[in-house]
């Protein structure tokens, strides 16, 4: 009777604001944790040819986190799997199986083979061959972990269960830290995809746990495609060739940050590219799944889901636009208090107070573009990822191209902002023509 009952009281679309609001002290803690990764590093590591190294690969791993995380969280699986559980609730469980199988199976094949290619590329290009190697084998092991994470995340947000998340992801980053700390001056950048791999794991250990006590499912792995599990590869693949296309960005950004001359450029561009990141971090964590469930209830009732998004990007543009003047405003001081100690260097934490304000200046149009693609998803609509990731790369290597000569460092964070703002407006553009064919 009560599982009955929590059933039904999950079918209904969730309250955006009261839910998302729960949510905030539990991602507070996990984003807490995570924000404060690039602080630790910076003081533990400082500005190096090994940092260096690290967030080159980083980006690269970031790119393939997308192709297999992304696939299983805040997409279409979210959609389908509500249309399921509330048209043909039997099918539940075996879509769910055959959507672990496929996670598996998809995740381990992607991390090995891009993990392969980075260990060639950088056992060549790198002079650092070892740690390159050493640095490689953890992050794929640690993009593994993070498809199989990721599928529970987006099975239990699709049944309304979005405390899950921040609960084991938070204990997750909990241990990470305690790796971290414990194995820094014996491992060096090295600790830093070991404490990841097993943060990851006791995420998954976690919930895995909740799946089983809140929706009552032990799930099979299985390789089974019925027609929803058809419908979710389908429109998957075209949201992962879209992601795949925009996640060249950060290692682009990277690549170019070496033409500034800045020692420890790419290192710098990414703590204040983390930085301003922080607010709509936070934003995805807390509204953005509750949002993207709400419009997949909404999908098949077009004048509401607009209505939905509409009041959303007011909301999301004007709390992230206070944020950012006031990064803004403080910034010479917060960056001092966020990376002014350990081994990073005055002029370090200066020439990250500089490019700050030009990476800020993305945060309102970034969140725009955030709110905007759940209304796609939620849609189903996931034909347009594809060009709309192309949209994506072009402008930003344009802009990239433009700026850089001029502004250094800054010109990098600048495109970043630039390409946010036109993405976000093509589209609202292709949402309004959708919601009108």
């Amino acid at each position: 009777m009560i599982e009955t009952e929590v059933a039904v009281r999950r079918s209904r679309p969730p309250a955006l604001a009261r839910t998302a609001l729960g949510l905030l002290p539990l991602q507070i803690v996990l984003r807490a944790g995570e924000a404060l990764l690039p602080l630790g590093l910076a003081a533990f590591f400082g500005r190096t040819l090994e940092t260096d190294l690290y967030y080159v690969l980083a980006a690269y791993f970031v790119f393939v986190a997308s192709v297999v995380a992304g696939a299983f969280q805040d997409s279409a699986v979210v959609p389908v799997l509500i249309e399921v559980a509330e048209g043909r609730p039997a099918l539940f469980p075996g879509v769910a199986g055959s959507l672990l199988g496929h996670t598996l199976a998809f995740g381990g094949s992607v991390a090995l083979g891009l993990g392969v290619f980075a260990a060639l590329v950088a056992g060549v290009v790198s002079p650092l061959h070892v740690l390159a190697l050493e640095l490689v084998l953890g992050m794929s092991l640690a993009t593994f972990a993070a498809s199989v994470r990721a599928f529970y995340v987006g099975l239990l947000n699709a049944r309304g269960v979005f405390r899950a998340h921040p609960i084991g992801s938070g204990l997750g980053m909990g241990l990470t830290w305690i790796v971290l700390f414990m194995g820094r001056r014996a491992l060096g950048v090295r600790v830093v995809p070991v404490a990841m791999l097993t943060g990851e794991v006791l995420a998954i250990v976690v919930l895995r746990a909740l799946t089983v006590r809140v929706l009552g499912l032990r799930l099979s792995p299985t390789l089974e495609r019925s027609e929803p599990m058809r419908r979710i590869l389908t429109l998957v693949r075209l949201e992962l060739t879209g992601s795949l296309i925009t996640r060249v960005n950060p290692l682009i950004d990277q690549l170019m940050a070496g033409l500034a001359g800045v020692i420890g450029g790419g290192t710098l561009l990414r703590y204040a590219s983390d930085v301003a990141a922080l607010p709509t971090s936070l934003l995805q964590a807390t509204l953005f799944p509750v949002l993207l469930t709400r419009l997949s209830h909404e999908a098949n009732r077009p004048p509401q889901l607009i209505a939905t998004t509409r009041r959303t990007l007011v909301v999301v543009c004007a709390v992230l636009a206070l944020l950012a003047a006031t990064t803004v405003l403080v910034r010479r001081p917060l960056c001092v208090l966020l990376f002014g100690r350990g081994a990073m260097d005055p002029a370090g934490v200066a020439r990250i107070a500089s490019i700050l304000p030009w990476a800020v200046a993305g945060s309102v149009p970034f969140g725009a573009l955030l709110v905007l693609a759940r209304a796609h998803v939620a849609l189903q609509n996931s034909r347009i990822m594809p060009s709309m990731g192309l949209i994506n790369s072009v402008l930003n290597a344009v802009f990239n191209a433009a700026l850089v000569g001029v502004l250094g460092l800054s010109g990098i964070a600048l495109s970043t902002s630039l390409t946010y703002a036109a993405v976000a407006f093509v589209f609202w553009t292709r949402l309004r023509s959708r919601v009108r064919s």
